[in-house]
Parts: structure tokens; sequence; C-alpha cells
């Protein structure tokens, strides 16, 4: 039988690499849980094999039962009832019920309310494997950060209440933020929260753009301070579904039409309050939504997977001019770089992902050693973690979501005529992308977040961690000299931006070159890494990108030293209004 991660050997390959030990023993607290769980390991390499088998065991339902759904799921959409309730196309629906059933739905919950206790690399690749089979349902599946966020900040009431039904599949959720009137400005948001004279929460106001609004346990931010304009005023409440809630509209979208994107108006709804007034935003949201930029990495590089493929398979089996088409040096061209600049977006995100898991697994062991000598130690490789995320995980959701657009391009480019038409999937996969690059913060807002750690010189120190304890041959070394003057170069780049006397507007400008380019030094360091330990596929992966990748991020640092302004200073010129003066 298919399997969509035993067929995909980079997925394992990635992981061994990346060496899940420490975080294994993070998360499993050096392996107390064996004693209370039958299932718990009791040792890393336990660990790190119950994480493989979750991953076959995703990689054989997707394969299997959920891929040759997601035709289907595309053509027919969910269904808007009169009453405001939603109706699933069969195939989520089936695909909800086997991995719910399978326990996947938990992946990442702790095993006291019902979940695996696994890491976010392995949710990562997860979202890798779900998102290859069907982008759609990713957004589903992936929404397992709306349990992640009850367990991190409700009260205890609220985890038993609905942690272990979430992580069942029993009920499924979502994150409620955006408004008509509040996209990417969240603070802007006002739809409204107010208690009775009893202390009981109602909920009012109007959400859009609400992946899975139609689900039964909805976070929503409200404004529970009535004479607050900003984020401060900003909570989080939980709304169950019913008839205080109507979805009065399901987008019409371009693709992930799988994923019910809904309008949702509140009238008086029952909520209860998550954690503390106030800090809805600047602290919960938040940290959903770095959950969910990972998502997003990994749903991108499950799409970029599915192109490829079905553009590798074609261009082996179509014959012109008396060969098979993957035998012409521009084809070949397109798909060698359509192949290693998925396995970037694979070890970037995944690399990302171990982070976030090192920055949470060492947060738990301070707070266990506070007042103690170790405490210090394990506070300042915390923060240091923290640092790291902050700069890769808008890093990982930006480069993967570009590369899942361009690896689409790319096979419909290889399948021509027949890559345009609906017989084929690929022109699902382009349809598919192009919210990866949209939702959860755009490209730009993705690359604004990440710029600050580029210019503070968080590079160098997360391309210290990759490489850390990697002996380097004669190859290798040359390679880590190449990564190195690539990153002289950026020095220079953010030193010239610094100089300048509208230093402000121009780094804003320059932004997405600086980090493009710290994209490139980043993945070349994990690219060493995997060929340290994986042998000669990943060094042609690791030479395909010195000598692709480098000198097209080098130009956008040349363009950036040459001081061009002109987008910015010459806008009017150079884009002239369209609007009548009349």
């Amino acid at each position: 039988m298919a399997n969509f991660y035993t067929d995909n050997k980079d997925i394992e390959n990635v992981i061994d690499a990346l060496d899940l030990s420490e975080v294994a023993a993070l998360l499993e607290e050096d392996f107390r849980f064996a004693a209370e769980y039958d299932f718990a390991p009791k040792d890393a390499a336990d660990a790190i094999d119950n994480y493989k088998r979750a991953l076959s065991l995703c990689g054989d339902i997707c394969a299997n039962r959920i891929a040759p759904t997601a035709e289907e799921t595309d053509q027919v959409g969910n269904v808007l009832n009169p009453d405001g309730s939603v109706t699933y196309t069969p195939g989520i629906r089936l695909a909800i019920k086997l991995l719910g059933g399978s326990g996947l739905m938990g992946a990442t919950i702790p095993y006291r309310l019902g979940g695996l206790n696994m890491p976010c690399v392995v949710l990562t690749a997860l979202n890798d494997i779900v998102s290859r089979a069907d982008a759609s349902l990713m957004n589903l599946f992936g929404l397992q950060g709306i349990a992640e966020t009850i367990n991190a900040f409700a009260d205890e009431e609220l985890k038993q209440a609905y942690v272990p039904r979430l992580a069942s599949g029993e009920l499924t959720g979502a994150m409620v933020l955006t408004e008509p009137d509040a996209g990417s400005d969240l603070q802007s948001v006002k739809t409204s929260a107010h208690q009775d004279a009893d202390g009981n929460w109602f909920v009012n106001g109007v959400k859009r753009f609400i992946t899975n609004g139609c689900g039964d346990v909805l976070i929503v931010l409200a404004r529970t301070e009535p004479d607050t304009t900003d984020g401060r005023g900003l909570s989080c409440l939980l709304v169950e579904k019913g008839p205080w809630i109507k979805v009065r509209r399901l987008e019409h979208k371009l693709g992930i039409n799988g994923s019910p994107t809904c309008e949702m108006v509140f009238t008086e709804a029952p909520a209860k309050l998550i954690g503390q007034r106030k800090r809805g935003l600047i602290t919960y949201i938040m940290a959903l939504m770095n959950g969910a930029r990972m998502g997003i990495a990994a749903q991108s590089t499950g799409i970029g997977e599915a192109a490829y493929r079905a553009a590798r398979e074609y261009a082996a089996s179509r014959r012109q001019f008396g060969t098979t088409i993957d035998a012409l040096a521009p084809l070949r061209e397109i798909l060698s770089t359509m192949s290693v600049e998925l396995q970037a977006s694979r070890a970037l995100a995944y690399y990302a992902a171990k982070n976030v898991d090192l920055e949470a697994g060492l947060s738990r062991r301070f707070e266990s050693l506070k007042g103690s000598p170790e405490a210090p130690a394990v506070r300042s490789r915390m923060k240091r973690h923290a640092a790291f995320n902050k700069m890769l995980t808008p890093m990982a959701k930006y480069y993967g979501s570009e590369m899942s657009m361009r690896n689409a391009m790319g096979a419909i480019s290889v399948l021509g005529g027949s890559g345009y038409m609906k017989d084929y999937p690929v022109e699902r996969y382009l349809r598919d992308s192009r919210i990866t690059t949209i939702y959860e913060g755009t490209s730009q807002l993705q690359v604004v977040a990440a710029v600050g750690g580029v210019t503070g010189g968080t590079v160098k120190e997360v391309v210290a961690d990759i490489l850390d304890g990697i002996e380097l041959d004669d190859e290798l070394a040359a390679a880590r000299a190449a990564i190195d003057a690539l990153d002289i170069d950026l020095d220079a780049a953010i030193e010239f931006v610094k100089g300048r006397e509208d230093a402000k507007a121009y780094h804003d400008l320059s932004a997405r070159k600086l980090v493009d380019a710290a994209i490139a030094v980043v993945v070349g360091a994990l690219f060493i890494r995997l060929a340290a330990r994986l042998g000669d596929a990943k060094r042609a992966a690791l030479r395909h990108w010195i000598a692709v990748e480098f000198p097209r991020v080098r130009a956008g640092l040349e363009q950036v030293r040459s001081g061009y302004a002109a987008s910015v200073t010459d806008f009017e010129t150079l884009a002239p209004s369209i609007l009548s003066e009349d």
C-alpha cells in the first residue's frame, strides 16, 4: 500500500539529522511518564520510534484514504445550510473521523488530556504529509493549536471540558480573530464582550475570513475593555457553537475549497474567559499565531512536495522529440531547482519547529528549577532559543509559502497545456498554494517579523547552533567558507542600511532582500549538516543551493548597497495615480 511517509525519505532524514533526543527528554520530563502511561516512551530512542510510527500511520491514512478524495473535495466544497450551519464535504468528514480515531488530532496534547505528547517537529511533519494529500484538510487538522492554547492558558475546568474532546476529533475548533475592518491589524478588533451582573460573559460582533468558523469550540478575540482602542483592551474567550452564532456566508475562494472560510455574527453568545483579561492579543494570540506560522510552513512544504512529484512523474513519462522530456536541459533545471527548494523549505521548517520545542521544553524545566543553581543556565538557553524563534518561525512561513507557489508554477510549466487543465492536479496545487502567502500573516509581514533578528546578529548564532559538533571534510569546509562570505556581504548591506539618513524607510524597502540573504545563509548551514549526516544526495543539494541561490540573493544585496530608493521617493512618477481628480 502507498504511504506518504515511507515513500518520502527526506522527512525521516531531516528528523534524524536534527537529532530530537533533547527535545524528547524535555517533553517527556526525563521520561517520567513511562511509569504512569503504558504507551509513554522510556528513553529518547523509544520516543523517536513513537514519532516515526505516528508519521507512518498518518502517511498510510493520507495516501490511501484522504488523497483519493481531494479532487472531489475541491470540486464539491462545503455547504452553508439555511439555518446557518455548515456541512463538510464528504472527504473532509471522513478525514476528521480517521485522523481523530487514530489519535493524531491530539499529537501535541499532554497524555493526561488524551494526547500523544509529541513535539512541534512531529506536528510539522504530520502537517507536511496531510498537506501533500489535501492542503485544505491541513487547515482543520492543524487547528490543534486551539487545544494547545486552552491547555496553555485556560483554567483546569476548561482544559478538562474541552481538550480531550478536541484531541479525539470529537470536537473541531477555530481561532476567531479577523473582522471586516481588522485583518492584519488585530489591534483594531471591534467585536465586544461584556459581563452581566452575575459575571457571565457574552460576545457580540462580526468576524470574517474565519477558517472552520463552523467549528464546535471557538477562541474569540474580543474587546473586553470598552474604553480602549488598541490591543491592550482585548481578551480571549471560548465560545461554543450554538444558536447565538450564525454563519452568514461561506467565502467563494480560489483554492483550499475543503476548508470552510466563514463570515460569522455573534449575538449575545455565552462565553468563558481564557486566562486573564487584556492579555488576549499581546500574550495568547501571539503564541497561537507562532504555532499557526509553523502550520503554514508545513502546509506549504506539503503542497510543494505534491507539485514536485506530479511534475517529476510526468516528465519521466512524457515523450517529445524522440525522448522523455526529463532529458531536456531546461526542464532538468526547473525540476532540480524545485527539488532543492523543497528540501530547503522542509529543513528550515523542521529546524524552526525544533527550536520551538526547545524553547517550550526549557521554559518548563526552568519553572521546575527556579531557585536552584542550575536555573540561570537553563534560562539563558531558553532565551537564546526564543530569540532564534522570533526570526526562524516567520522565515519558515515566508520561504515555504513562496516556494510552494514557485513549485506549483514549475509543475504547470513542466506539464505545459496539460498542467493548465483540470485533468491533472497541478492547477489545484497552484490555487491552493496562493493563500499560503497571505493568511496567518502575508509574506511582507513575515519579512517584517524576521528582519529584526537578521539585522540584530541572530543569523550567526543560528549558523553556529546548526553546525555545532559537525565535522567538515574539504568539500563541506569550502561550503562553510562560501556561507561565511555571503554572511559578510549581508553584514555590509546591513551596515549600509543603518548608515543612511533615511534609515527607517530604506530599512523597510530593503528588508525582503536582507531576509532572503539570511535564509540562504541559514539553509546553507542546514544543508551542510544534512550532507555531513546523509551523504551524496544532500551534498548535491548543497552544491546547487550555493551555485544557484547565492548569486540570486547577492544580486539583491548589491541592489541594497546601490542606494536605489526611487520606489519610495519617486513613487507618484513610477506608479501614477489612476484616480480621477474630479
